[in-house]
């Protein structure tokens, strides 16, 4: 019988985990990518190419959802699944980032953020309740409880006033969940730890994550500018602060070394625009490192973007092609790229899960660097 939500470690190999999350409308395996679906749709992708990518699970936007369409639309039209056509398990972020992030004119309480819409001024109120009510109108099989994401460069007593409310926010926010009725009998809810870069912060925010008791844990605060280094030096304190038997999420990572250096240090699952954006930019994701399509040495090139890929793309086009397709400012070449690096992102992390099982994910690791750090473009 399909479960609500469980997690089970197959093998481990170091502090690298590969796993799977069970829930009612499918497994995530794990190390797992998320492709970020923002609104409704992983940009210049249909779902069901996503799906053959590889991915098991997406992420939706609720900053961005509840301004349009909005939650209470989407949930009269039978609910995100339903909305986008996407039947598998679906994450949606709390709001938090995005309203910190996007909206200039915004004033942070102890209740929550009032602020205004980025597409049209009016005026919005969202706190850890109204996250949650829209998070279930949604549909949403994981929810992330809603918190506040200060960059690492504040003074510390700024962060760590930060994280004791984003704390209180948790609680709150574990209550409205819990309050949802129908929804919270079959979704699963993550709390998000704080404390940017300090380790004592960190270890302050987990336990008092602990205490409330989630499904599972993200590692918020990084990938907002602090860099590799610094996020690799927090990533060897900060996943081993939670619960070992709960996921954990690093949320907004990030470049392929970036997920390699992180499934080295223990987390489990991952989302970020990167590979989605870069496509509809030219850039290409490859074993070998990154491609700029639209450099000219590509005009005539009629290999394929990568030979050790086994995506449609690279069965079927050539360099040459793509090249000409980006510089045309053609459609096509957005979807085309942007469907290759979702599925090079997948054969990844299979690639990662393969490595863990077989007690070889340091010559994995050590290999992919090598070929991926050595001869891209950047």
């Amino acid at each position: 019988m399909a479960k609500r939500f469980s997690f089970t470690i197959d093998a481990t190999d170091g502090r690298a985990r590969t796993g799977r999350i069970e829930m009612l409308r499918g497994d995530i395996r794990t190390p797992a990518f998320m492709p970020v679906g923002t609104a409704a749709t992983v940009k210049a992708m249909k779902p069901e190419t996503v799906r053959a990518t590889g991915a098991d699970i997406i992420l939706g936007n609720t900053y961005h959802l509840m301004l349009r369409p909005g939650a209470e639309r989407v949930a009269r039209l039978g609910g995100l699944h339903k909305f986008m056509n996407w039947d598998r398990p679906i994450l949606t972020d709390s709001g938090g980032y995005q309203v910190m992030s996007l909206s200039d004119l915004r004033k942070l309480t102890e209740k929550g953020v009032e602020f205004r819409s980025h597409i049209d001024g009016s005026k919005h109120m969202l706190t850890p309740e109204r996250s949650m009510e829209i998070q279930r109108l949604l549909g949403s099989d994981i929810v992330m409880a809603f918190d506040e994401c200060p960059r690492a460069d504040r003074p510390r007593d700024e962060i760590a006033a930060s994280m004791e409310m984003s704390m209180r926010w948790a609680k709150r926010s574990r209550d409205g969940f819990d309050a949802g009725g129908e929804h919270a009998e079959r979704a699963a809810l993550f709390g998000i730890q704080q404390g940017a870069l300090d380790e004592e912060l960190r270890k302050i925010s987990a336990e008092k994550l602990t205490d409330i008791g989630f499904d599972g844990y993200a590692i918020g605060g990084l990938a907002v500018g602090e860099g590799q280094e610094a996020m690799f030096a927090t990533l060897e304190f900060a996943p081993q602060q939670l619960p070992q038997d709960r996921p954990r999420y690093l949320m907004g990572v990030g470049k392929p070394d970036d997920l390699v250096g992180a499934v080295e240090r223990g987390v489990d699952m991952f989302d970020c625009v990167l590979p989605s954006r870069s496509g509809r930019n030219g850039q290409a994701f490859t074993w070998n490192g990154p491609l700029n399509l639209r450099n000219a040495r590509f005009a005539e090139d009629i290999e394929p973007l990568d030979a050790r890929c086994s995506c449609s793309v690279c069965s079927t086009y050539s360099r040459a092609y793509l090249h000409h397709l980006n510089k045309a400012g053609e459609i096509l070449g957005a979807m085309l790229m942007t469907e290759h690096n979702i599925a090079f992102y997948q054969q990844l992390m299979q690639a990662m899960r393969d490595a863990i099982g077989a007690s070889s994910f340091a010559v994995f690791a050590a290999e992919f660097r090598r070929d991926y750090l050595g001869s891209g473009e950047g």
